[in-house]
């Protein structure tokens, strides 16, 4: 994918690891914080010129494409608010709406029927809503090949334009094409988010390891 301002919304571990991998394939990016006067993380400080931060909602406005990394159980009514800003853009949602269990990891899932991709979609019907990389810990989205066993990525989403832009994305993250497996429209995403329980259930008992969830053929 040509280098291109890409919108980054949230400022935790997963939306600086990706900000750190987009600006190494040579993107610029845009980091939206919900509090861009206070101070960056450590993990923040060492991204290089081409990673800046604002707040969400101009970080939204100033990218063709935006990343949303924010906590998937506000993430609705978060980026529902900036319906403007996100309109005829592609929304890469790489989120998952749980409730955390009392260790700190994600528990059930928010929305029971459903997914948080469709709700998505439906708070923003000017935005092309693509998920994936939904489906590991948080480390493997920019590193796929430090896994011994290759990893599988997904994409849904309405749009054909817009899957293809985001794989394109993911080739600069690291994936390869025969990695990144499209399984269909938005309501695909159901698939996918229920998935990450699983790599929740595994994480809890052999503690916080690169993981991701893939296909054997």
């Amino acid at each position: 994918m040509s280098s291109t301002t890409i919108g980054i919304l949230g400022a935790g571990r997963v939306g600086l690891n990706l900000a750190r991998g987009l600006a190494l394939a040579g993107h610029d990016v845009v980091v939206g914080r919900r509090d861009p006067a206070g101070p960056l993380p450590d993990q923040a400080r060492d991204l290089g010129a081409q990673v800046r931060f604002t707040d969400q909602r101009a970080a939204a406005a100033a990218a063709g494409l935006v990343i949303n990394a924010t906590p998937g159980d506000t993430a609705v009514e978060r980026l529902g608010a900036m319906a403007d800003e996100l309109a005829g853009k592609i929304l890469v949602d790489v989120a998952n709406a749980t409730h955390h269990g009392p260790d700190g990891l994600p528990g059930d899932l928010v929305y029971q029927e459903g997914s948080l991709g469709e709700r998505l979609q439906r708070a923003l019907p000017a935005t092309r809503v693509v998920k994936t990389l939904n489906t590991m810990l948080f480390v493997v989205m920019t590193a796929p090949e430090s896994l011994t066993t290759p990893p599988t990525v997904y994409l849904s989403g309405d749009d054909q334009d817009a899957k293809d832009a985001v794989a394109r994305l993911l080739g600069d993250l690291g994936w390869k094409s025969d990695r990144i497996e499209d399984i269909g429209d938005i309501s695909t995403a159901r698939a996918t988010e229920v998935v990450m329980l699983l790599v929740t259930q595994v994480l809890r008992h052999k503690g916080l390891r690169p993981i991701a969830v893939s296909l054997s053929r």
